[in-house]
Formats: C-alpha cells, structure tokens, sequence
C-alpha cells in the first residue's frame, strides 16, 4: 500500500515537472516573442525618426534655399529700385527747365520788391542784365582724395562774383551744391544766360539783398568726381574737401571776412559769413555735412528737395543742440509731387523745430511745399528765397 501510494506521489510529481517544464517553455518563447516585438517596434520607431529627420532636414533646406532665392530677390528688387531712383532723379534733375531770359529793362525803377514766394520768381528777377551784372569764374584749385588714398587732386569750380566786386569790400560767401547727376556746372554758372547769375544780380541791383559771392563747386571728393561713372559715397567725404581745401582756397584769393592765413585761421569766427545750399543730393549733404558735421564753418543753411539718404530729424535736432553754434536760419523747400525726394525731405526738416530748442519757424527756420516735381523750377525758386534769407 505504501508503495502504491508513493507511486503515485512520484507520477504527480513527474507530472507537475512535465506541466511546469511546458508552460516554462511557452513563457520563454512568449518572452522572447514579445522582445522581438519590442525590438521590432523600436526599429520601425527608428526607421520612422530617421525618415522624420530626413524629410525635416530637407524640407529645412528647401526653406533655407527659399530664403536665400528670396532674399537674392529682395536684394535684387532693392537694388532696381535704388538703382531705378537714382536714374528716376537723375532724368528729372537734368531735364531742361531753363527759359531764355528777356534784357532787364534800364528804365525800371530800382527799388526792392523781392519777397519770399511760393509759385513763380518776378520777371524783373530773371531777367537779363547786360549793364551792372556780376561776372563768373572759373577756378582750378588743390583738394584731396579724401574717397580713396587721400593724395592731391586737382579739382574745378565757378565762382559768381557781384557787379563792381572789390578787393576793398568783404563779402559773405554761398557754398551751393548740385544733385547727384551733375557737377559744378549742374547750377548753370557756366552758361551765358545764368538762372543763378540773373538772380544774384538783380536781388543786388535792386537793393533786396546785399551782394555775395556764390560758389559752385563739384561735391565728389574722389579722384574719379565725374558726373558719370564715379562712385556715390564720395559725397558723403566732401566735407573734409570743403574745411581743408576749398573755403580756404576761396578765402585766401578773394575778398571775404576770414582773417585767412596759410599757417592756420579761426575759420569758426567768421562763419555767420558762410552759407551752404544745395539740391537733392547736395541738399543732403547740406544736412548731413553742413549742419552735422560743419556748423562751426556755417550759419546758413538752404535746402532744396533733400536727397533720401538725409539724415532724419531726430538726429539732425540732435546735432543743433548739442552744438555750441546757433543757426542763422535753415530753409527747406520741396515740389509736393516729388516721389524721389518728398518723404525724405519732410523726414528729415519737416519736424525739427518740434525737436530743437534752437529752431523756431518764421525766426529761424522754414519748411516750404510748393507745388512740383524734383527739378529746376523748384529749385530756382528755392534759391531765389533763400538768397532772400541768408546773412540777414
């Protein structure tokens, strides 16, 4: 009985052995089957990441390649329309405006009645005048590559002087700049019937102004300073030319209020005598040279349809104030159809006397819309009123 019953005690036993060593087995091969899973699962997961990486890195290459051909284009796209309104103001700056003038007539009554205008200048101011008119000269004089290695130059100017000029008078002086497509001619002085000259000559005979010399110098300052051709950013050196070689060139040969001397002058004392005007581009260099840079070389300042690459008001209010040298008066004029120069002329003088504690309109300072285009006829007529204005 013993024997039997251990019997079957072993039987279950092996029994139990066999059942575990299955279900073991089974265990075993569902773990392995669910590590192969795992590992299968965690390749597609990889696969899945890499094609991911792979599809963001070249959709960031596309984006960036379409960044880049954007902003070719962009660059492109900005440099025609620099390069469009360059020439835009290149076309209307040189665009023929001048009429011929009629002989002032001898039997006018010779009283002033100049006054600052809005439309037209008087006939009587244009006009010709064969009989008591100033005389134009051309002069060659020392500058310097101030653009490139800063060697000698030799450079051209006109210089207007009034009828009956004498070394035995003084004279303030005007220092007017041309635009960026012209040169030292681009002003007219060179012709036999000067806008400038008439101008200049019947505001003196008439007893509206008292007479000064005018100066029509070339406003690169680069040893290529051609009309064409020559690089725009020498414009922004001239003025180093104008303390260092051209007013104290024109000081030194004729009859002005600096005291000159060729070992070195206060050029400072006497700047109440100097002015510096100009149009379009070298409107901008009369903000951004004369009031900027020089204002203890001048006191007057005329601006005709200023250039975009003007200093802004803020930074030309800034300028003013923090100098210690007032401004006799800064004169601003500009055509309201002028897309070259309008916004960049209202930017940078429209709102100056808001910024400035030394500007005051009607004292100081005038901001002048006249209907017209960015060429002559606003710009002779900028400059028939600020010879009205300047060195009162």
């Amino acid at each position: 009985m013993k024997k039997r019953v251990l019997g079957i005690i072993m039987g279950l036993m092996i029994a139990g052995m066999t059942v575990s060593g299955c279900a073991g087995q089974e265990a075993e091969k569902s773990g392995d089957a669910d590590v192969a899973a795992v590992e299968t699962t965690e390749e597609v997961d990889d696969a899945d990441k890499e094609a991911s990486e792979k599809t963001e890195n070249e959709e960031e290459a596309e984006t960036s390649e379409s960044k880049e051909e954007n902003g070719e284009e962009e660059m492109a796209e900005d440099k025609e329309i620099k390069n469009g309104g360059i020439e835009e103001a290149i076309a209307q700056e040189t665009s023929d405006v001048d009429e011929a003038s009629e002989i002032a007539s001898e039997d006018e009554e010779r009283v002033p009645t100049a006054s600052i205008s809005s439309d037209i200048i008087p006939g009587k101011y244009v006009s010709m005048r064969v009989k008591d008119g100033g005389k134009v000269e051309r002069i060659t004089y020392t500058a310097h590559d101030y653009f490139g290695d800063g060697k000698e130059i030799e450079k051209e100017a006109n210089v207007y002087l009034p009828a009956d000029y004498s070394e035995d008078k003084k004279y303030n002086v005007l220092y007017l700049m041309h635009g960026i497509g012209g040169d030292e001619d681009e002003w007219g002085l060179s012709k036999a019937d000067s806008r400038v000259k008439n101008i200049m000559d019947n505001l003196s005979y008439y007893g509206d102004i008292d007479p000064f010399i005018v100066v029509t110098p070339n406003g690169r300052s680069a040893e290529n300073h051609a009309s064409q051709g020559s690089d725009y950013n020498s414009f922004y050196c001239f003025g180093k030319e104008l303390r260092n070689d051209l007013i104290p060139y024109i000081e030194a040969n004729y009859s002005t209020y600096a005291d000159y001397s060729e070992d070195g002058y206060d050029m400072a004392a006497t700047r109440e005598h100097r002015a510096m005007a100009g149009l379009s581009m070298g409107g901008m260099q009369t903000i951004n040279i004369g009031i900027c840079e020089c204002m203890d070389l001048f006191d007057y300042f005329g601006v005709f349809s200023a250039a975009p690459t003007s200093n802004k008001a803020v930074q030309v209010a800034d300028s003013i104030d923090k100098s210690e040298y007032d401004i006799g008066y800064f004169y601003n004029i500009c055509g309201t159809e002028d897309k070259v120069a309008y916004a960049a002329a209202s930017a940078a003088a429209k709102t100056v006397p808001a910024l400035s504690e030394k500007i005051t309109p009607d004292e100081n300072y005038m901001w002048q819309e006249v209907k017209g285009v960015h060429d002559f006829k606003v710009w002779y007529l900028g400059f028939y009123n600020f010879a009205q204005l300047a060195f009162k």
